[in-house]
């Protein structure tokens, strides 16, 4: 490598020559040079996550939307993304949907979170009510509350 550029060899002969970057934290890699099986994420971008998860629910936009603003780097959240959403076609979008709600619920934004509801069938079971929120504080002679410590 030089300054300007980087050459890749294998065996003594030059492979590949790119212009060097000095981007931190970007990928480079040239379409050309990535394997078969990954050249299809090319294509991949928020707003087609956005738009395959809409057509499912809003919530699991909602949520797929969550998971593009949680990762560090894009490539990640649209794996992450492009995982999650797969799961419509294996385990139906129903369960889909609730597996959606019950990880929101929990503020975790990734497909191993997704993949751990759907496996111990919590997707199935009812997200419990907020009741904390929606009761007051209960009355009793051991609660003092807020204003006994002014």
């Amino acid at each position: 490598y030089t300054s300007t550029k980087v050459d890749i060899y294998s065996n003594y002969t030059c492979i590949a020559s790119h212009k060097r970057s000095y981007a931190r934290f970007k990928y480079t890699t040239v379409d050309g040079h990535r394997p078969a099986h990954h050249r299809y994420s090319g294509d991949w971008n928020p707003e087609k996550f956005i738009s395959e998860a809409s057509a499912i629910h809003k919530d699991v936009a909602d949520y797929i939307t969550k998971v593009l603003e949680h990762k560090t780097y894009p490539e990640q959240a649209y794996k992450s993304c492009a995982g999650i959403l797969s799961f419509a076609r294996r385990v139906g979008p129903k369960r889909l949907i609730n597996a959606c709600r019950w990880a929101d619920s929990y503020g975790l934004y990734n497909y191993p979170a997704i993949e751990k509801i759907l496996n111990n069938r919590q997707d199935e079971l009812p997200l419990p009510e907020d009741d904390a929120a929606l009761q007051g504080m209960p009355v009793h002679d051991n609660i003092r509350g807020k204003e006994y410590f002014n």
